[in-house]
């Protein structure tokens, strides 16, 4: 079934509940990155200017209570500078004072309700409170591609009763991008994977084989497939549970082809910390741990993805919170990132804030909002969100 886009709806007089995903990072009430309300910008601005009621909400955090601090205010306060109008705080998400001010707005206005998660209906799908947060709108709009993965009442019950609904630009823009890799992607295609447990990439790994031509693995989880394959890997992160696994995966690939490379070099130090006594090694002392690729795997790497034409990364290939760890992450992702002609796809999370602020990030083909979205849909699962658009 279709998922129809923002731009094929009559918006003019509409009052438009539009999801994002304004889960920012805030220090003492300010934020700290707005790239997420930013990405939601171009579709809050086309409905305003098509003439509709913008009615804006997200999840802020894991509040177990109402609490000041995870309050959307300081999204409200940044929206209204950004789109160069006012936009309200509503007290609440559903309730009559709520009601009675989106009741109010004029065609061209927008309103941002307080923070769905003060109410536990809200992750628990409730359809009552689903049904409430529907009740006075005319239009569904998902725009947070970050959530799509979660069944809540506001990425997947209200659309029940608000049989109007599209998807917004970014999600749009998320799902085309995703696609370009799990559906007939140009080849050669290859895929970096990092992060810190094999069993986080389980499904992946098995979903991208008959993808891909080659995967390059760094990160944590690294250790694991080096020890399924015999090598010593010292104190390294290892997840001794999935040793069998990983030497499936491994059988797997070959079968179908698929070249595995594993660093050959490493950073290490004796534990993950800033300013710790690093070295160079081939092969890694016991005393030692993992924390990085070292230069000779920064460049095979680098050689590896020359020739791709689509590669896919998920995931750091270091301890890159720690500057000293995050050297082979920043070089592979520059060399990707300068890359004519490749079409390269970071999944969200941990890569994205691995690359953020970097001068030559802008040069990735796309990078994913999303965390546990994207990696889900890699994985080849239905995303809630997604499938509560169709129509």
């Amino acid at each position: 079934m279709a998922i129809v886009p923002v731009t094929a709806l009559r918006l003019a007089g509409q009052r438009v509940l539009v999801r994002c995903d304004f889960n920012v990072p805030l220090a003492d009430g300010k934020i700290t990155d707005p790239s997420r309300i930013d990405a939601s910008l171009p579709t809050i601005r086309y409905l305003l200017d098509a003439g509709a009621v913008a009615v804006l909400c997200s999840h802020l955090g894991r509040p177990t209570e109402r609490s000041a601090a995870l309050s959307l205010r300081p999204v409200a306060e940044y929206l209204s500078i950004a789109l160069g109008r006012k936009v309200a705080l509503a007290p609440d998400c559903i309730g009559d004072v709520t009601g009675r001010m989106i009741a109010a707005l004029k065609p061209g206005e927008a309103i941002m309700l307080e923070n769905l998660r003060f109410h536990r209906e809200e992750e628990a799908n409730d359809r009552d409170f689903a049904h409430e947060l529907a009740r006075g709108k005319t239009v569904y709009v998902n725009d947070a591609f970050g959530t799509a993965h979660r069944a809540h009442a506001s990425t997947a019950g209200v659309a029940k009763f608000l049989p109007e609904r599209a998807a917004g630009f970014l999600m749009i823009r998320e799902l085309e991008a995703l696609r370009a890799v799990t559906e007939n992607p140009a080849r050669p295609m290859i895929a970096i994977l990092g992060g810190a447990k094999v069993s986080d990439k389980i499904g992946l790994i098995k979903n991208l084989l008959p993808r891909v031509d080659t995967i390059l693995i760094g990160g944590a989880m690294a250790y694991t497939f080096l020890r399924a394959r015999g090598i010593e890997v010292g104190r390294s992160r290892v997840e001794a549970d999935k040793l069998d696994l990983a030497r499936e995966l491994m059988t797997e690939a070959a079968k179908k082809s698929v070249a595995i490379e594993l660093p050959t070099d490493h950073i290490v130090a004796s534990a993950p910390e800033a300013g710790a006594i690093v070295q160079t090694v081939a092969e890694i002392p016991a005393e030692m741990m993992g924390l990085d690729i070292g230069p000779e795997t920064i460049e095979r790497f680098k050689t590896a993805l020359a020739g791709a034409r689509t590669v896919i990364w998920n995931g750091p290939l270091g301890f890159f919170e720690i500057p000293e760890f995050a050297h082979g992450t920043l070089a592979v992702g520059e060399a990707l990132a300068g890359q004519a002609g490749t079409k390269s796809i970071l999944g969200g999370g941990d890569t994205a804030a691995a690359v953020a602020g970097q001068p030559w990030a802008a040069s990735f083909t796309h990078i994913s909002t999303g965390g546990g979205a994207t990696l889900e849909f890699l994985e080849g699962r239905e995303l809630p969100g997604v499938k509560a658009l169709e129509r």
